[in-house]
């Protein structure tokens, strides 16, 4: 039998899927429109989709976010995924690995990613508050080339067994001084304010992915966990993906700027980028793929992704994925609403003036 741990990894797993529509009833990207190049002057060919403002090896600007580990259901899930990382040369994040800690049979879910994709792009993930001793142990385990840490308050807040002190700036200030390799600060889905960036920036982290909603809701998998609560009403708590990025808008030049929740397709990617991504990750999208059509499904749309991409970039003329900054667009009034009282400096594009678009357009 699995321990509770592993128990607790399936459950939310099982209920990531069951809860993908209504993850997805809501897409924020809609709320962001692009100025299209009806003559870009280029071929497609001419795209280069290799992420160098990221200051990671990264080959793709998406990669395979963070989604699980530690039980024998989600080994199997890992090992697909590894594959796959492997055969379309994508960078790949572990799910939460503080698991192995309390589970010694969890280390093959994890272990199972670097067996299959010997030589990618391998990112270990560790909660915040974890120590230089924890993160070198996972680190060392799979031989990583980056660490994430995650933040994760609401999430915690909802778990029965959840923490209930958040005490994790100094924890992270030394794991960014002492590693020796790049430590990436994300969240798991509620968005991340210019107050947290700022914070974040003044501690050394120069990786920040903003992981906002819309795509996988922890506080709806870890209600329907708690019996004992009813915490409903933080199903909604957080900022979306674009907020963030627009919150994102003054950080440091130095700041290489990740985007995750809620990425479904090329386009979204497009637009990430767009407001500032340096790199796109994707997690419960292509978990759903996996679930839903196997391998050889999920296959077919990394390759259309691959596919796609250089040419939507030809659609906006742009050759450069680190160019698409330049890239004008259009704010629904919703999200132009909330620039405004958030008090945020809007970058458009080549700096044209506000616009405002009708999101059912």
């Amino acid at each position: 039998m699995e321990s509770a741990h592993a128990q607790r990894k399936n459950e939310h797993l099982s209920l990531a899927e069951k809860d993908f529509a209504l993850n997805h009833q809501v897409h924020p990207f809609d709320q962001v429109r692009l100025i299209p190049n009806a003559l870009p002057e280029m071929a497609v060919k001419e795209v280069k989709l290799k992420p160098a403002g990221l200051a990671l090896p990264f080959e793709w600007p998406f990669y395979i976010e963070a989604m699980t580990g530690g039980s024998q259901r989600t080994t199997a899930v890992n090992a697909s995924l590894a594959r796959l990382a492997k055969q379309f040369n994508l960078a790949m994040a572990t799910g939460s690995m503080s698991v192995m800690f309390n589970d010694e049979a969890a280390k093959e879910s994890f272990a199972v990613l670097r067996e299959e994709n010997p030589d990618g792009f391998l990112m270990a993930n560790l909660g915040a508050g974890a120590d230089f001793k924890k993160a070198s142990q996972v680190i060392n385990f799979i031989d990583a080339d980056a660490l994430e840490i995650h933040l994760n308050p609401a999430q915690e807040l909802i778990m029965k067994e959840g923490d209930r002190e958040f005490y994790w700036l100094e924890a992270l200030a030394g794991l960014v001084s002492r590693l020796h390799i790049p430590v990436i600060v994300k969240e798991v889905g509620f968005g991340m304010s210019q107050q947290t960036i700022s914070q974040l920036e003044q501690i050394g982290v120069r990786w920040i992915n903003v992981a906002g909603t819309g795509g996988t809701n922890f506080a709806r998998i870890e209600d329907r966990r708690n019996h004992e609560l009813d915490l409903s009403d933080l199903v909604n708590w957080g900022l979306s993906t674009p907020e963030s990025l627009l919150e994102a808008q003054q950080k440091s030049p130095s700041t290489h700027l990740i985007a995750s929740g809620g990425i479904t397709c090329p386009l979204d990617v497009i637009k990430a980028g767009v407001l500032g991504a340096k790199a796109v990750g994707v997690a419960g999208y292509f978990l759903h793929l996996l679930i839903k059509e196997g391998e050889e499904g999920l296959a077919k749309e990394l390759h259309r992704w691959q596919v796609e991409l250089p040419r939507l970039m030809t659609l906006v003329g742009v050759r450069n994925w680190d160019d698409l900054y330049l890239v004008d667009y259009l704010l629904s009034p919703e999200l132009e609403s909330f620039t405004r009282q958030r008090g945020l400096v809007n970058r458009r594009g080549m700096g044209n003036t506000a616009h405002l678009i009708n999101p059912l357009g």
